[in-house]
């Protein structure tokens, strides 16, 4: 059943709206100077370590009229290639083939990653600018397990980076099994 407009208000009756930067600056308060000063536009050495270990991260795109898209990607640890300490490389791997991501970054570059690595504390948030590349002399060592050299790849030149607070991990008991609803 589609929303309408009595449905969407009788449905929001009660919802008060953050209005403003100014508004949520008063709620939030001020962030932490460390918080501030820890993003950097490099990768240190911390964030390689992370970015090797990793076996999964999601990719965020938007297209140019602000419709998003989250898209896991994922191998063996490792996967993403470093061709510098400005700029990462992301194999693309056999999919559902709808390439939602490449179709938004031919329309829009930014984008960003969340690299999370199993049983681990560290969420590294990278943003920058993507570009999707046909070959280039680093696929080879992208080549998957299987042996199957990638036909595409992600290219992401590094704005930012920076390690997000652990608590979003500890809240939810991503890692505890305990915690997990039952199957």
């Amino acid at each position: 059943m589609p929303h309408t407009t009595d449905t969407v208000a009788a449905r929001e009756e009660g919802w008060v709206e953050l209005g403003s930067p100014a508004e949520l600056r008063e709620l939030l308060g001020e962030p932490w100077p460390v918080v501030i000063e820890k993003v950097h536009d490099r990768l240190t050495d911390q964030d390689r370590d992370i970015i090797t270990r990793s076996p999964f991260c999601l990719l965020a795109t938007s297209d140019t009229q602000g419709n998003c898209d989250v898209s896991p990607r994922g191998d063996a640890p490792g996967f993403t290639h470093i061709v510098d300490s400005g700029t990462l490389a992301l194999p693309d791997r056999p999919g559902n083939r709808r390439g939602d991501s490449f179709h938004n970054i031919l329309d829009n570059p930014h984008a960003g990653l969340l690299y999370l690595i199993p049983g681990g504390k560290e969420v590294l948030r990278v943003n920058g600018r993507a570009r999707i590349l046909t070959d280039a002399p680093f696929f080879d060592a992208m080549t998957a397990r299987d042996g199957k050299r990638p036909t595409l790849a992600l290219v992401l030149e590094i704005d930012e980076i920076y390690l997000h607070c652990p608590q979003s991990l500890r809240r939810s008991g991503v890692w505890n099994p305990a915690s997990w609803p039952a199957g």
